[in-house]
């Protein structure tokens, strides 16, 4: 039996915690759940009560939330280099980043998505200000590179690199070179590329 316990969706935010696992190189048990009733069932909700994936559990442990799974992962396996150490200056940039793309990137993304914009004069109610200002903040962090937080790849990146991937595939982030080179560079690491396989497979699979 694997300490580790992945539930996720092919077709969820858990194609993060997929590659960030895959980065671990760690032995894990994916628990695949079809969104509906199997996502609210009394067991299902007793892991998330929202009825949501990702979600982890490792051994007693309990941590849902994508960004926090991955917080969680980097810290919990500091030998696999996946965060900068705790003196290091790029550990600010670190937290920063991970938590900028699961805040304020993906609430104006997902605004845009959804064809909403933000009222005249209402930008400080909102968390990302407006979706101009947060994407371009993506695009200065990463001009240094090669990586969000330098020359360290670290979980930030799995997160960022996704929300940028998704966003230029679906058309709700603009193709700029410097993302598209970055993601480019970084979906060819291997454990990106094992998540891919991993989450295709299950959908071929399911479709069959």
């Amino acid at each position: 039996m694997n300490d580790l316990v992945f539930f996720t969706n092919p077709q969820s935010r858990g194609r993060i915690v997929h590659w960030m696992l895959e980065e671990l190189g760690e032995p894990y048990e994916t628990v695949w759940l079809e969104f509906g009733a199997a996502m609210k069932s009394a067991d299902y909700l007793a892991v998330n009560p929202l009825g949501k994936v990702p979600a982890l559990k490792h051994g007693t442990a309990l941590v849902t939330e994508t960004a926090a799974i991955c917080a969680y992962l980097a810290d919990r396996y500091p030998e696999k280099n996946l965060l900068p150490a705790a003196n290091h200056p790029a550990r600010a940039d670190y937290f920063r980043w991970l938590f900028f793309a699961a805040g304020p990137l993906e609430q104006a993304v997902t605004a845009k998505a959804l064809g909403w914009q933000v009222p005249e004069g209402k930008n400080g109610f909102v968390g990302f200000g407006s979706y101009d200002a947060a994407i371009d903040a993506v695009e200065k962090a990463l001009v240094p590179g090669p990586y969000i937080c330098g020359e360290q790849f670290t979980a930030a990146d799995v997160y960022v690199g996704s929300q940028l991937g998704w966003g230029m595939m679906f058309g709700t982030i603009d193709k700029r070179p410097l993302f598209e080179d970055y993601v480019a560079r970084i979906y060819a690491r291997p454990a990106a590329l094992q998540a891919i396989r991993l989450n295709e497979a299950y959908l071929q699979q399911r479709q069959a």
